[in-house]
C-alpha cells in the first residue's frame, strides 16, 4: 500500500522534441521503481505507443486505451493492463489519440479529462499505487496539456545535443502557461540529461550549460548513450529486463533512486518551494 497520504503522486514525462528519451525514461524510470518494491503505473497518451511496445504489450492485445478513457468511456481503471514488469502496470495507447482533438472539441472539460479519471482512480484502487507516470507525446497539444493539468509535477528528459537549451525554454514557458491558467500546483519535478555521450564534448558542454541555468533541478543521475537500451524495445523489454548490468540500466536504478528522494522532499516541503 501507498504510505505516501494513500495517494499515488503523479507525474508527467514531456518535451516536445522527439528522440530526446522521454519514452525510454518513462519505461525504464517505471521499471526501476518496480523492481524496488513501488507499485507504478504508466499512461500511455502518445498516439505512437511506443510505451506500451516497450513493455511488451502487442497493439493487437490493446483492447482498451487511454483514449477511450479521455473521451470517457470506460473509467480509467478498466483500461489497465499487465506489462512484463511485476509491479508496473499500463495504461495502453492506440493511433486513435490522434483524433482526440476533434472527438473532444464540444467538451467544456476537454482539458481536464484526464485529471477527472485520475482522481476518481486514485480515490479507490488507485490508492494501491505509488506513483503514475504519463508519457506525453512529443508535441505540445491537448494530449500534453490533459497530462500536465493532471500531473502535480513535469519530468523532462532532456537529450544533450546543440538545440537542447532552445527547445527547453519553449516546453519551460508552456508549463507556466498552465501553471497560471489550469493547474497551480504545478512544479518541475527535474531535468533528466539523456544520451549522454562522455568522449563528446558537445556533450559536456550542453551538461555544464544546463546546470549553470537551472542547477538543483537537473538531476544528478546522467543517462548515457547505450546500445542494449536502445536495442530493448525491439524486444518488447525495458533495458533492465534486457540487460540489468549494461550502463543504461545502471543509470536508471540510480535515477529511480534520485526520484524518490526528491519525493521525499516534496511530501515534506511546502508548496513552490521547488521552483
Amino acid at each position: 500500500m501507498n504510505s505516501q497520504n494513500d495517494m499515488p503522486r503523479f507525474i508527467c514525462l514531456a518535451n516536445q522534441k522527439g528522440g530526446v528519451g522521454k519514452t525510454t525514461t518513462a519505461i525504464n524510470l517505471s521499471t526501476a521503481l518496480a523492481a524496488i518494491g513501488k507499485k507504478v503505473l504508466l499512461v500511455d497518451l502518445d498516439p505512437q505507443g511506443n510505451a506500451s511496445t516497450g513493455l511488451g504489450v502487442d497493439r493487437e492485445t490493446r483492447k482498451t486505451t487511454s483514449f477511450e478513457v479521455l473521451l470517457g468511456e470506460v473509467p480509467l481503471g478498466d483500461a489497465i493492463m499487465p506489462s512484463v514488469v511485476p509491479g508496473l502496470d499500463l495504461v495502453p495507447a492506440s493511433m486513435d489519440l490522434l483524433g482526440v482533438e476533434v472527438e473532444l472539441a464540444e467538451n467544456p472539460r476537454r482539458l481536464h479529462r484526464l485529471k477527472d479519471e485520475l482522481e476518481t482512480f486514485a480515490a479507490g484502487v488507485g490508492k494501491d499505487y505509488a506513483y503514475v507516470f504519463i508519457d506525453c507525446p512529443p508535441s505540445l497539444n491537448m494530449l500534453t496539456l490533459n497530462a500536465m493539468v493532471a500531473a502535480q509535477s513535469v519530468l523532462v528528459p532532456l537529450q544533450c545535443e546543440f538545440f537542447a537549451l532552445e527547445g527547453l525554454s519553449q516546453l519551460l514557458h508552456t508549463i507556466e502557461q498552465v501553471k497560471d491558467s489550469l493547474n497551480a500546483s504545478l512544479d518541475i519535478q527535474g531535468i533528466v540529461l539523456t544520451m549522454y555521450d562522455a568522449r563528446n564534448n558537445l556533450s559536456t558542454q550542453v551538461e555544464d550549460d544546463v546546470r549553470g541555468h537551472f542547477e538543483s533541478l537537473v538531476y544528478e543521475t546522467i543517462i548515457p548513450r547505450n546500445v542494449r537500451v536502445s536495442e530493448a524495445p525491439s524486444f518488447g523489454k525495458p533495458a533492465l529486463l534486457y540487460d540489468h548490468k549494461c550502463s543504461g540500466s545502471q543509470a536508471y536504478m540510480k535515477l529511480a533512486s534520485e526520484l524518490i528522494q526528491r519525493e521525499r522532499s516534496y511530501v515534506h516541503a511546502p508548496r513552490g518551494s521547488h521552483e
